[in-house]
């Protein structure tokens, strides 16, 4: 599979994997100076980057788990999801759980992107649903 990418920006860098077996492609901040991010506060993080998605996919933006652990920077919507129809610039928007001010800079790995098929079932209202051991059971109630 190709996805076709538009550079917005001629300093944006194409997602890429950091090794064979990764699942998700890094995403680059493609910014025109750094963005401090403080405790507690979102930022709109470019990547200077649109794409094409096929037709029954989606792309979801995911944490970095070093940004995560290490920086306290994850997204804030907490997964990302670009639709197939999307054809603007996929922006990362950051939230700094964490008591430091953090800085982006240009080039920075900022989350990860996974390209994953998308079932689009349809929604058909009933009067029952069939019965299951766990039933109605919620939070916490499976092997409890």
């Amino acid at each position: 599979m190709k996805i076709a990418v538009k550079k917005l920006n001629p300093r944006a860098s194409l997602p890429h994997y950091g090794t064979p077996a990764s699942a998700g492609a890094d995403l680059y901040a493609c910014l025109d100076a750094p963005v401090a991010i403080a405790p507690g506060e979102t930022a709109w993080i470019p990547t200077g980057l649109a794409m094409e998605l096929p037709a029954g996919y989606a792309g979801l933006v995911y944490a970095r788990s070093s940004m995560a652990c290490k920086r306290a920077l994850a997204p804030a919507n907490k997964v990302g999801v670009i639709d197939p129809d999307y054809r603007g610039e996929v922006t990362v928007v950051l939230y700094n759980h964490g008591r430091e001010t953090q800085t982006v800079c240009h080039g920075d790995r900022i989350a990860q992107l996974v390209i994953t098929p998308v079932l689009t079932p349809a929604y058909e209202q009933v009067p029952e649903l069939s019965d299951t051991a766990r039933a109605e059971g919620g939070f916490g109630s499976t092997g409890a």
